[in-house]
């Protein structure tokens, strides 16, 4: 969320920064909120005059308790109920006001970064790297659907069966490697700071709220009705929200987490040919960085996130391209984001494994989340990022690395997995 300093003492950068998103009637709205903004503090001026008014009065009406003077206690008092009955009438607009001002200022999303670029989709994000070789399989290369049913590793008529489309059932050497790409992603976060996390994947709506899930992704997000609570997204939402209402003291700053998680959504009206396999699921499992940094270090903590998932993708010997998104093309919460995407030599098509963002104070903003300074507690900016996303990881290792024997294991995996290939076997 954003400032409302901010956006009364940069006005114009706002308006500017919210054009360049295309976001609709971005200089109306920004009005409506000033003004709603300046209406709230008139009536809490309001409201303080009579407030202070009431207390002279009550001031007042003790010292002539003393005196006995009936008929000046009588007015006073008289006085008084008039006054709290104002101040009755101001506090309800008040409230009204604030919830309205809150509502428009959920519906605002961030500020592009001065470096993002300007665009209104995926096409116009710009490529800052792209491996210069790509892979080419020889003619007989089948895409990973087909792979993983004649090796017996992934299941999806039986998820299907159990739950509906976009529930895979790993198994053999597909659950293994599940299981060896997350231990892996871990221990490499681990080594490079982070702190290991195991949040819930239940998340209630103040969470939601808190990291801007809520109110602009409700349908996306699966929703437990009885319980008035969401499957999480990713993992950024419980491991942010954790710092929710907290004052961080300067000396454990910054903070760099890592989680594993299942991961839930909906994909309303995704679904078709185009989206086969592992290239998009309802459920998936993901290892997610999370750093809360000072205001003057998030953008290096930023390229530091950005160069361990690089790491990442090198170590295990996949093509990938780096993109820095549009202002179109943006998440709401986010200031810059970087896309990594591997290459599917088998679909001859990039395939999304990664985004890592700085949201600045837009999400500490919402949550609270804050320092102390010497002279005033300030906002802190939040970061996360995907150190992977398994899916479209593995449909690339399955796609890239297939031979006439097998599937090869890339390197820093066969130590998790215990083997340096995927034979395939008749079943």
């Amino acid at each position: 969320m954003l400032q409302l300093t901010d956006i009364r003492e940069k006005k114009e950068h706002i308006i500017t920064g919210l054009q360049k998103r295309n976001f609709a009637d971005a200089e109306k709205k920004i009005d409506a909120i000033l003004t709603l903004d300046n209406e709230k503090k008139r009536l809490k001026k309001e409201l303080d005059t009579l407030l202070q008014e009431n207390n002279e009065h009550s001031k007042a009406i003790a010292l002539l308790m003393q005196s006995k003077n009936t008929s000046q206690i009588q007015k006073l008092k008289e006085e008084n109920n008039e006054i709290k009955n104002k101040t009755k009438k101001i506090s309800e607009e008040l409230i009204g006001i604030e919830k309205k001002l809150n509502e428009s200022l959920y519906e605002i999303p961030n500020i592009p970064h001065k470096t993002v670029p300007n665009g209104k989709s995926a096409e116009e994000n710009e490529i800052i790297f792209q491996t210069q070789e790509l892979p080419i399989l020889e003619k007989n290369a089948k895409p990973h659907w087909e792979i993983i049913k004649e090796y017996d590793l992934i299941d999806f008529e039986l998820g299907t069966k159990i739950t509906g489309s976009g529930f895979p059932v790993y198994k053999n050497d597909g659950a293994r490697l599940v299981r060896a790409l997350i231990n892996y992603f871990l221990d490499m976060a681990i080594q490079a700071g982070y702190n290991e996390i195991q949040p819930p994947i239940l998340i209630n709506a103040e969470s939601g709220f808190g990291t801007g899930q809520l109110p602009d992704k409700e349908d996306q997000m699966y929703y437990v009705t009885e319980d008035a609570l969401y499957l999480i997204p990713t993992a950024e939402v419980p491991i942010t929200n954790l710092y929710r209402d907290v004052i961080v003291e300067e000396k454990n700053l910054p903070i760099k987490n890592v989680g594993y998680t299942p991961c839930f959504r909906r994909e309303a009206g995704s679904w078709g040919a185009h989206v086969r396999g592992l290239n998009r699921l309802h459920q998936f499992d993901k290892v997610e960085i999370v750093q809360i940094t000072k205001p003057d270090n998030s953008y290096k903590a930023l390229e530091e996130m950005k160069a361990h998932v690089e790491m990442l993708l090198k170590n295990l010997e996949l093509p990938y391209r780096i993109l820095r998104l549009c202002a179109g093309d943006m998440g709401f919460t986010s200031a810059l984001t970087y896309d990594f995407e591997v290459y599917s030599a088998a679909q001859q098509k990039w395939l999304e494994v990664s985004s890592v963002s700085n949201f600045e104070t837009f999400q500490a903003n919402r949550l609270k989340l804050r320092y102390k300074t010497d002279k005033k507690n300030q906002l802190l900016h939040t970061l996360n990022g995907s150190a992977l996303a398994l899916p479209r990881i593995m449909a690339a290792i399955y796609e890239n690395n297939q031979t006439p024997k097998g599937i090869l294991i890339p390197k820093p995996i066969i130590p998790y997995i215990k083997k340096n290939i995927i034979e395939y076997t008749v079943k």
